[in-house]
Formats: C-alpha cells, structure tokens, sequence
C-alpha cells in the first residue's frame, strides 16, 4: 500500500515539475516578447518625433525646400 502511495506521489511531483518548469519558462518567453515590444514602440515614437520635426523644419523653410527633397527622391 505504501509503494504504490510513493509512487501516485512520485508521479505526481514529477507532473507537477514539468508544470511548473513549462510555466517558467513560458514567463520567460512572455517577458522576452514584452521587452522587443516595448523598445519598437520606443524605437517608433523616437522616429515618429524626429520625422514630425523635420517636416515642420521642412514646412517652415518654405515650398522650395519640399520640391528641391522630392527632385532628390526621383
């Protein structure tokens, strides 16, 4: 009776490991993901500011500079 109470008990730790070992791991991942999120956003506000400030420098120098900037393009 005591065998086989060990080993349902055995069993059961082990299961219970390989859940919790998942459940870390899953955590990691989710952490992993959270931080390559947060930097693209910062990564975008950053360029979103400087494309917005040099087209207000662009706007403020006046027509000639946007046409002279779009001839370059071409």
């Amino acid at each position: 009776m005591t065998d086989s109470r060990s080993k349902a008990r055995e069993q059961a730790e082990s299961a219970f490991g390989k859940t919790q070992s998942q459940s870390l791991a899953r955590n990691r991942i989710n952490s992993e993901i959270d931080a390559v999120v947060q930097q693209r956003e910062e990564k975008t506000l950053r360029l979103r500011a400087l494309r917005l400030e040099r087209e207000a420098t662009e706007l403020a120098a006046g027509p000639s500079t946007v046409r002279e900037r779009a001839a370059g393009k071409k």
